[in-house]
């Protein structure tokens, strides 16, 4: 059941949003707050058609974020493995050596438009069509973050031809379908908004085209409606309905690519954008396509997200983070009450354990996680682990990602340091000896 927002609530979001249309002169606007699966507040501004909330618009890159869950549903099946090199999969590209976690996460160097026409203005045809050649890899792999709607349009190539049909048909049945997204096709159907560019002197409007961008619509052709975006919202909020598991979005929020373009921080997942926003961090994604504005971004933290679609090409002010700022100033979050929890290893375990002469702390968290870190206060590595099946630990976050803690009575032994219970405990196995004669 979604809860709306308070009266006082809503009126701030309505008066964040009106203020965005006007000066934005989008000739029309709808957004909207989500939790508990829904959207809880949304309104329509400017000539939309009622109800606004079933108005399609087109999503733009959103729709990269819906290829990535469809390329992560095939890695979760054994397919294919995020370091498989692009040849396995989609042979003859001048991008073969590159892998496909790097074309998710914009690593890959990949020039950052199709060749040939403006792709989003002009109709597309085939991956064969577009005729790349070496000049369509731009930089070495892995150097550097650089934004490639053609990486996107070879993942969405991938997809087609792991399943046999078009990219649309699978991410229709595998996504849109199961989170019940009924009204996000590939082309507009049903009320529509009409793309529009604004004069940037003047306050007339020029109708935008729209097409099928052929192979590159896995980077950009999807069209949704804001009941829709607020489902995909809920999804990124981990009510994913099985399309994926929750490990798996929760690894496509880790950044990898470092953006340093955008002022603050900005990075990018396995498909998704990671914010940080006065202190929140946002996940999901922006679209544009010409005549088109959206965004739909969650915080996680705070379970609570927000969309919006526009039909103008530019000008328009970023919209969402204000939302999730305003929603989450008016109404924080009130969380569950805490309530004790066995931890994964025995309590004598826990406690002060020493890397060298610096003490950390082994403690326990809710969900069978380990901690360790510095004192509190202190500065140092820190990472969260998780069980393994063969009793030992594997590193979540942090410096000792993917690393592996092992607990022995009177030691740990993780990333080949060994930490004793007292300072180069000479009792335990410590790389290189503790000297004879002791602390003098």
């Amino acid at each position: 059941m979604v809860e709306p927002v308070l009266p006082s609530t809503a009126r701030t979001l309505l008066a964040r949003t009106a203020r965005v249309q006007r000066d934005g002169r989008a000739p029309s606007l709808v957004a909207g707050v989500v939790r508990d699966g829904g959207l809880a507040w949304s309104t329509g501004r400017g000539d939309v058609a009622e109800p606004h909330t079933d108005v399609q618009y087109r999503i733009g890159s959103i729709s990269k974020t819906v290829t990535a869950v469809a390329v992560m549903r095939l890695r979760d099946e054994g397919r294919l493995g995020l370091d498989d090199p692009v040849e396995r999969h989609v042979p003859g590209t001048p991008l073969g050596e590159r892998t496909v976690g790097q074309l998710l996460s914009h690593l890959a160097g990949a020039t950052s438009e199709s060749p040939g026409g403006w792709w989003e203005r002009v109709p597309g045809g085939s991956l064969e069509e577009l005729q790349l050649t070496g000049e369509d890899v731009v930089l070495g792999a892995a150097r550097r973050f650089h934004y490639s709607n053609l990486g996107y349009g070879l993942l969405g190539e991938l997809v087609a031809r792991h399943r046999g049909r078009p990219w649309a048909d699978v991410v229709r049945d595998e996504v849109l379908a199961p989170l019940g997204m009924t009204r996000t096709s590939p082309r507009p159907t049903g009320p529509a908004a009409q793309g529009s560019a604004v004069h940037p002197w003047a306050d007339v409007v020029l109708p935008e085209p729209e097409h099928d961008a052929g192979v590159m619509a896995a980077a950009g052709q999807l069209w949704a409606t804001l009941t829709d975006l607020g489902r995909f919202a809920a999804f990124l909020l981990d009510d994913t309905a099985d399309v994926l598991s929750s490990a798996t979005l929760e690894e496509m929020t880790v950044p990898a690519g470092v953006d340093p373009s955008v002022p603050g921080w900005s990075a990018y997942g396995l498909g998704v954008q990671v914010l940080r926003v006065d202190g929140a961090v946002l996940v999901g994604h922006g679209g544009s396509m010409p005549g088109f504005l959206a965004g739909v971004f969650v915080d996680r933290a705070e379970q609570t997200g927000a969309v919006s679609l526009a039909n103008t090409t530019s000008g328009l002010d970023p919209l969402v983070p204000g939302l999730l700022a305003d929603l989450r100033a008016a109404e924080p979050r009130v969380v569950a009450a805490w309530a004790p929890s066995p931890p994964p290893v025995s309590l004598d375990l826990l406690g002060t354990w020493f890397w060298g002469p610096t003490p950390h702390v082994l403690r326990a968290q809710a969900g069978g996680l380990l901690h360790l870190g510095p004192l509190p206060g202190r500065s140092g590595r820190a990472s969260r682990f998780t069980a393994r099946e063969d009793g030992t630990f594997v590193g979540l976050d942090g410096y000792y990602a993917g690393e592996t803690l092992r607990i022995a009575p009177d030691h740990l032994e993780l990333a080949t340091f060994v930490l004793t219970r007292t300072p180069y405990d000479p009792d335990a196995p410590v790389p290189g000896g503790v000297d004879d004669r002791g602390w003098q």
